[in-house]
């Protein structure tokens, strides 16, 4: 996972929530279709397809796509 784009869609093909890039900084609660299930399917799928623990507190606490994207994929 090298950028927000691929992390959007996986969740888009993935989980089959109607997402572009420009809803990475949107609130969770504002994504359309988008659910704390979601949220724990994405953890474990990034920590697979990484190959690193994700830390899911700092998931838990993450507001959007990109802050996710951000914790998961630390630069």
């Amino acid at each position: 996972m090298e950028s927000i784009d691929e992390l959007v869609a996986l969740v888009r093909d993935e989980l089959g929530l109607p997402v572009t890039v420009a809803d990475a900084d949107r609130h969770l609660d504002d994504v359309t279709g988008w659910d704390s299930v979601h949220l724990l399917w994405l953890a474990a799928t990034l920590e697979r397809r990484t190959g690193r623990s994700v830390p899911l507190p700092a998931v838990l606490e993450a507001e959007s796509l990109g802050e996710i994207f951000r914790v998961a994929v630390p630069r």
